[in-house]
C-alpha cells in the first residue's frame, strides 16, 4: 500500500509518467423485443427479457496527473490480450517515454511473463525494460485510480444494453474522447502518513 501511495505523491515527470491500469468483464446484451419509445407522460418501456451475445473485456489506462485515459475492448481476458494492450500503451501512446510507472492489481495475467508469452524474446525484453510495475495489495484494489475511472465510465456509458463489440467500442471511444477533452482528472488526497493513522490496525503492533 505504501509503495503505491508513495508513487502517487511523486511530482509529474514526462520521462517517467505514472499510469494506472485496470480491466473488467462486460456482458453484451441485445433486446429480445424492441423497446417502446418514450412519449409525453409515458416513459421508455423495455422488456425484462434479453438476449446474451457473449462476454468481452474492457481495459482502461489513465494518467491521473495529465487527465488522460484510454479505453480498449477485447474479446477475451488472457495474457496475450493484456500484453497487446501494454505494447500499445508503450509504442503508440508513450513512444518517447524512457520508462513508465505502471500501477495495477496483481491478477495472474498482469506480469512480465505475459509479454514473453505474447512476443518474441527481444520484443518482450524491450517492452519490459520500459516498465516499472507497482502492484496494489490483495484486497486493496481501491488504491488503483484506474478503478475510479472504470466506475465513472460504467455510470456514464454502460447504463443500457449494448449488443455488439463494435457498438461497445464506439461508445467507449466517444466517452474517452469527451472525458479527455474536458481534462477530467482525479485529485488523490490519501497519503502514506494518513494511511498509518487511519489504517493503524493493519500495521504490526510492537510492545515496549
Amino acid at each position: 500500500m505504501e509503495d503505491v501511495l508513495d508513487v502517487y505523491q511523486q511530482p509529474y515527470d514526462p520521462d517517467c509518467p505514472v499510469i494506472c491500469m485496470d480491466e473488467k468483464p462486460y456482458q453484451l446484451l441485445d433486446e429480445a423485443r424492441q423497446p417502446i419509445p418514450m412519449k409525453p407522460a409515458k416513459p421508455l418501456r423495455e422488456d425484462s427479457e434479453y438476449v446474451r451475445n457473449g462476454t468481452c473485456s474492457i481495459f482502461i489506462f489513465t494518467e491521473p496527473l495529465a487527465g488522460w485515459r484510454h479505453v480498449a475492448v477485447s474479446e477475451r481476458r488472457t495474457r496475450i490480450d493484456w500484453a497487446e494492450q501494454v505494447r500499445e500503451l508503450l509504442e503508440v501512446h508513450y513512444p518517447q517515454a524512457p520508462k513508465i510507472k505502471l500501477v495495477m492489481d496483481n491478477l495472474n495475467t498482469h506480469s512480465i511473463a505475459s509479454l514473453y508469452q505474447a512476443f518474441e524474446p527481444e520484443t518482450a525484453r524491450r517492452l519490459a525494460k520500459r516498465l516499472e510495475i507497482h502492484y496494489t495489495p490483495k484486497h486493496g484494489s481501491w488504491l488503483n485510480i484506474a478503478e475510479i475511472e472504470l466506475s465513472v465510465m460504467t455510470s456514464q456509458c454502460l447504463g443500457r444494453r449494448i449488443p455488439s463489440l463494435a457498438e461497445l467500442a464506439d461508445e467507449l471511444s466517444a466517452w474517452e474522447h469527451s472525458r479527455n477533452q474536458s481534462q477530467k482528472g482525479v485529485d488523490w488526497q490519501f497519503t502514506t502518513n494518513e494511511a498509518r493513522i487511519k489504517l493503524k490496525r493493519l500495521y504490526p503492533q510492537f510492545k515496549d
